[in-house]
């Protein structure tokens, strides 16, 4: 269904101040966000942000303020450093984790939600591990992503747990598809071309046909001379 648009908005904020600087967005680029948001805006955005850029003469990398044409830029260089900085942990990308995850939307809602559960007896954590149950296993070394007003949000909605981790969610939602809006207003176009023409059609060829059916086919039979 059609994701509301201020509610990516919202998960978009969240994802920008919490998520970001861990989870990459490989598979979106920034023009993306013009589905929800102005092009100044989004120019903006991408301006404050840094991607590799061509090698100089030298062979060194370079850095350039990103475009709207560029890919949401990566949080880590690389595996190496990502895990370095994770504990040994990989944060997945998530730009198909709604996808990728048995349970979709609900496993990353609930996810976000059921830290602070007690832990059951049997399950012993090691140092920069943390349990969730709704995590497979149960244990999982990301730390509690949200708490309660742990951010504004611009249009002004309580930041609870539960209300960032909905808005997340539908934010992460819009990512697997972000053309979904785009492509279903073409789908409606198509539909209703596609009645139109099938009308002109049908009445045309009730038009052009009439002349064979209103006829009368009468036949006679023929006489041959007697020889």
């Amino acid at each position: 269904s059609t994701q509301s648009t201020w509610a990516v908005r919202r998960g978009k904020e969240v994802y920008e101040q919490v998520f970001a600087p861990c989870h990459s967005l490989n598979f979106v680029k920034f023009r993306n966000f013009e589905a929800f948001m102005s092009k100044d805006e989004v120019k903006r955005w991408a301006a404050s942000l840094e991607v590799p850029d061509t090698p100089d003469e030298q062979g060194n990398a370079q850095v350039r303020p990103a475009k709207r044409m560029d890919f949401v830029p990566k949080p880590y260089r690389n595996e190496q450093e990502a895990r370095y900085n994770n504990s040994g942990a990989l944060p997945p990308d998530l730009t198909l984790i709604t996808a990728g995850r048995h349970g979709g939307a609900d496993y990353i809602y609930w996810l976000c939600c059921a830290y602070g559960r007690p832990v059951p007896t049997g399950v012993n954590l090691a140092p920069g591990q943390y349990f969730n149950p709704y995590f497979p296993g149960g244990v999982l070394g990301m730390p509690p992503p949200l708490s309660d007003e742990m951010l504004e949000y611009e249009d002004g909605t309580e930041a609870s747990v539960p209300q960032m981790a909905k808005d997340v969610t539908t934010f992460l939602v819009w990512c697997q598809c972000p053309a979904f809006d785009e492509r279903k207003l073409v789908g409606y176009k198509w539909l209703a071309t596609t009645g139109l023409m099938l009308a002109t059609i049908m009445y045309y060829n009730r038009f052009n046909s009439a002349q064979f059916r209103t006829k009368r086919v009468a036949f006679r039979a023929l006489r041959y001379a007697a020889k």
